[in-house]
């Protein structure tokens, strides 16, 4: 959804909580830097303002405050006016939020209103926080689950039907505990109610935290009608393990392959093909057994992507076939080329249309020209290659020499045999033809043969004598 849900008379803000260690992942690293199919969860959450029309965004971190707002800003994730706040001690949600209000001074003036998020529910959709904006009339909304086995989670306490208080678990009741309705935590709150009651909100008696959750029973107690949506529970799911982890990126991933095949892409293993959020497939694409496209890969038209490949940043354009395990990094491949199999295009590469690279072929920082062919074991880097040039078999482009890298210019129409090497810098001018086995150190003119092999000594029936005398000596020995 990209339509914007606030306007400019009624502002909306967002606080993302995303203070917390994560114990239970048993990781060094912050829980909400680990990643759902090559994206952060912070990300994830972060991802679903922009479309709503937040305009300022409050982060609250803690633990790895520096590394987690580093990760956060090198993302190239759009986040409106975002600005960092710190929990320094964990104290509850609540504490949590009231740690973000110095940060948007804004919501002291009573304006807008306050979309409060967590960093570890990366399922979360702009379509359902959509959905809560526009049905939350009054001062409090919220986004509810129904779970057969709620053990744990605050439970959601109906009034007549009306949402009445949520209760923490270890606060239950044994009747609240038969409640199978749970707080998400996800909630949209008038500005100026959230500042007021933010200062109302005690301890709770079993922990001692300040929890959020007492919004709903003041709402109440004021005479408010509190919105409940109801979510499905994978939708709000909080990652705390890494199977958790791992459950999560399963049901992304299954949401993902489901969009793309009902958009037009043939996928013929589901179960074995990875696809991150950020790609692009065109129409009547086809992916076969255990590709992986990664981060911004865009693939056009009618392309196939065989077996086993790997992109990652990389444009594809329409009706290419990308062979068997071919990895491939920010790269652009032409219309109509043909790549692979078991090609390796690192980063800077360039195809221009009907391009062919082959079995084993290597490029680096390398354009290749308009049907243009490497078809076997060859390496070429750091090389500007022209029109219907021909790369022999065990061709390599000698481009470092220790301390520099240095560009290799083969202009249109050249061929170059098997086994060559091209000693950068130079240059091979059009139409020039380099013999079989040459190492060329320097510039080859337009339309020149350039040979440096040794000339070819038969020596007759040298061969027969010599297969006597190592029959000997292995006799011998």
């Amino acid at each position: 959804m990209s339509a914007s849900v606030s306007t400019a008379s009624s502002p909306l803000y967002a606080i993302v909580l995303a203070a917390g260690q994560g114990t239970r992942m048993r990781s060094r690293k912050a829980k909400v830097l680990h990643k759902v199919l090559g994206r952060t969860m912070v990300d994830c959450s972060l991802s679903l303002l922009a479309p709503l029309g937040v305009t300022q965004t409050a982060l609250v971190l803690g633990h790895q405050a520096v590394d987690v707002e580093a990760a956060v800003r090198a993302s190239g994730i759009a986040v409106p006016g975002l600005t960092v706040a710190i929990q320094a001690e964990q104290r509850g949600t609540a504490d949590a939020v009231r740690s973000a209000l110095p940060v948007l001074p804004a919501l002291a003036t009573g304006g807008g209103r306050v979309l409060i998020l967590y960093g570890d529910t990366p399922l979360l959709t702009v379509e359902r926080l959509a959905e809560l904006l526009q049905k939350t009339t009054g001062k409090l909304g919220m986004i509810s689950t129904t779970l057969l086995d709620p053990f744990g989670y605050g439970r959601l306490v109906r009034k007549d039907g009306r949402a009445h208080k949520i209760v923490e678990h270890k606060d239950c009741t044994p009747e609240e505990l038969a409640v199978c309705e749970v707080n998400a935590g996800i909630y949209v709150v008038d500005a100026a109610f959230l500042v007021d009651s933010l200062t109302r909100v005690g301890q709770s008696h079993a922990t001692h935290e300040f929890y959020l959750t007492t919004l709903v029973e003041l709402a109440a107690a004021s005479g408010e009608e509190v919105a409940v949506i109801s979510a499905p529970a994978d939708e709000v799911m909080g990652v705390n393990d890494r199977l958790d982890l791992a459950t999560a990126e399963s049901i992304f991933r299954t949401r993902i392959l489901r969009s793309h095949m009902q958009a037009g892409v043939t996928i013929h293993d589901p179960a074995t093909t990875f696809i991150e959020p950020g790609v692009v497939l065109g129409r009547d694409c086809e992916l076969y057994t255990g590709v992986s496209l990664r981060g911004k890969t865009r693939i056009g038209e009618g392309c196939v992507i065989d077996q086993g490949c790997v992109l990652t940043d990389v444009t594809v354009e329409a009706g290419t076939h990308i062979k068997p395990y071919t990895v491939a990094a920010q790269s652009h491949i032409g219309p109509r080329c043909q790549v692979g199999p078991f090609s390796h295009l690192r980063p800077d590469s360039r195809l221009h249309e009907e391009a062919h690279v082959g079995n084993f072929v290597e490029l680096k920082k390398t354009e290749l020209g308009k049907k243009s062919k490497a078809n076997h074991l060859a390496y070429l880097g750091d090389s500007t290659i022209g029109s219907e040039v021909n790369i022999g078999c065990g061709t390599i482009t000698c481009n470092y020499d220790g301390f520099a890298k240095h560009q290799t210019i083969i202009e249109d129409g050249v061929f170059v045999g098997s086994d060559s090497q091209l000693v950068a810098p130079v240059r091979l001018g059009a139409g020039s033809i380099i013999g079989a086995g040459t190492t060329v150190t320097r510039d080859v003119p337009a339309g020149a043969l350039a040979v440096t092999r040794v000339p070819q000594d038969n020596k007759l029936e040298a061969a027969d004598k010599l297969r006597a005398r190592f029959r000997a000596r292995k006799a011998k020995s």
